[in-house]
């Protein structure tokens, strides 16, 4: 994309989502996800394989989807390497990536980020892109019973790339244009143009976060089993707030629930308490096994008991966590009522804008050197 490309387009009034309401569900309802009852999908690129948590997208009334992607083939062939540039504009504008296995390289809105297990990126209606991700050689079957981690390991940066995604809603029910297609990206250009354009539902303060897992603010502090209930382990449980709540425009909390290997220091800690107000939070709370086991009690106390790569959606208090094994990984997102202030695009909205496609696109600034500097482009100034 030349600067030739550069149109100064006249928008047709679509800025904002003017759908339904957004409604959780409130009701004390228990929604699960078995790995074991699930396949992996090729839906919008032949190596990348999804795994959706939908029983508890549908028992929430499809107001908050997670789901795993994993790489299955390698970056070199022609129906496979890296992705254009584009942009999801779910309600919120809210995109979470926590990546569990392997390596990637990402685009932010021109600014490139390496990031490998632990990391996690918010972002809200950012143009991006993937430039690069690992793969480990194995058979599908076997790459997909490869390990994952929220927690940097050498062995894990080596396989094939993963990680969790969420959205507020289902991606098929909004627009996710591209914006510069693969064939028309000029390397020394397009990557340091900002762009901005006016379809955004972002709330007040979301923007872009990046969290480093080996930075303080990302170290795991003791889990407040004092507050929160006793939960029963065989060592110290730990908690990593992910910092989403704020960047996210108070849509969304996120924390790793997470216990060491007997006999390994694994998880990076500090002293201190972690918090209890925000780790109490969410309408609705879905939790995902990242690896190990883990137990929830409901209000009868039965035990609902998890494994790797199992998620459950919960709402109105109706589960708590009971149990966590050794070696254990859960992340937990809290849904919270700013949710319910966001409408869907309709789906006359969602195929108009992505008809634009590149027509969305206007010239804003360049950047001198793509690896420094503030970010220009988060289309909402």
């Amino acid at each position: 994309m030349g600067m030739q490309s550069m149109v100064d387009f006249k928008w047709p009034g679509l800025t904002r989502p003017d759908g339904e309401r957004i409604t959780m569900n409130r009701g004390a309802f228990v929604a699960v996800d078995r790995h074991r009852d699930i396949g992996y999908d090729p839906i919008y690129r032949p190596q990348a394989l999804y795994h959706r948590a939908l029983e508890g997208l549908r028992a929430n009334n499809d107001a908050f989807l997670l789901q795993e992607v994993a790489t299955n083939l390698p970056i070199y062939r022609q129906d496979t390497g890296p992705t254009d540039f584009h942009l999801h504009l779910p309600p919120g504008g809210f995109q979470l990536v926590l990546v569990t296995s392997g390596m990637f390289t990402f685009d932010y809105d021109g600014m490139l980020h390496y990031v490998g297990p632990g990391a996690v990126m918010l972002q809200s209606a950012i143009v991006h892109r993937q430039l690069f991700y690992t793969w480990s050689g194995l058979s599908m079957e076997e790459n997909l019973k490869t390990p994952q981690t929220v927690v940097p390991d050498p062995l894990c940066m080596g396989y094939s790339g993963k990680f969790i995604e969420a959205f507020i809603t289902d991606p098929s029910t909004f627009p996710n244009p591209t914006v510069v297609g693969p064939e028309d990206i000029r390397e020394d250009e397009t990557p340091r143009t900002a762009w901005k354009h006016p379809l955004h539902n972002r709330p007040t303060g979301a923007g872009f976060w990046f969290q480093d897992p080996l930075t303080l603010n990302a170290l795991f502090r003791a889990y407040p089993a004092d507050a929160l209930g006793p939960v029963a382990s065989p060592l110290p449980v730990h908690v990593r707030d992910l910092g989403i709540e704020a960047p996210s425009g108070n849509l969304v909390t996120g924390h790793i629930i997470a216990t060491d290997p007997r006999g390994k220091a694994l998880l990076p800690k500090s002293t201190a308490a972690a918090d209890v107000q925000g780790l109490a939070k969410g309408e609705v709370v879905v939790y995902r096994i990242i690896r190990g086991t883990a137990g929830f009690s409901d209000g009868s106390g039965k035990l609902l008991e998890l494994a790797t790569g199992d998620t459950v959606t919960a709402g109105g208090g109706a589960l708590a966590l009971a149990e966590i094994g050794e070696d254990t990984q859960i992340l937990r997102l809290g849904l919270l009522k700013g949710i319910e202030d966001l409408k869907m695009w309709t789906p006359t909205q969602r195929d108009e804008i992505d008809g634009l496609a590149g027509q969305i696109i206007t010239r804003s600034s360049l950047r001198n050197d793509r690896l420094s500097g503030s970010p220009v482009g988060y289309l909402y100034e």
